[in-house]
């Protein structure tokens, strides 16, 4: 009788953290939309060189990726990205203009 109580109770708090994990990784993901989720082995091999983002003016954005995961992806298995860039610009000049290099870029805006 004993062991058997004492059985129970390990089960009982086994069921209980299972579901607090569970719960937890599903309730984090939903809530952040610009999360990652990989699945699987990733392997990232990136190289730059003399890269530039210039953004000029009110409100304007200029970017540079490289070998990146951007928000907002989820992959499913294994993912390999090798990007090489050399003497890549984005420029963004005037109102409400927006510029963006990505080489070997997964994912986003």
């Amino acid at each position: 009788m004993r062991k058997s109580l004492i059985a129970l109770a390990l089960i009982s708090a086994t069921s209980v953290a299972f579901a607090q994990a569970t719960g937890g990784a599903k309730s984090q993901t939903s809530t952040n939309p610009n999360a990652v989720q990989i699945q699987g082995n990733t392997n990232i091999n990136a190289s730059a060189q003399n890269m530039n983002a210039v953004a000029v003016g009110e409100g304007n954005t200029a970017r540079n990726a490289v070998g990146a995961i951007k928000g907002g992806t989820q992959i499913q298995g294994n993912t390999n990205i090798n990007a090489a860039a050399k003497n890549v610009n984005a420029v963004a000049v005037g109102k409400n203009n927006t510029a963006t290099n990505d080489v070997g870029t997964i994912g986003g805006k």
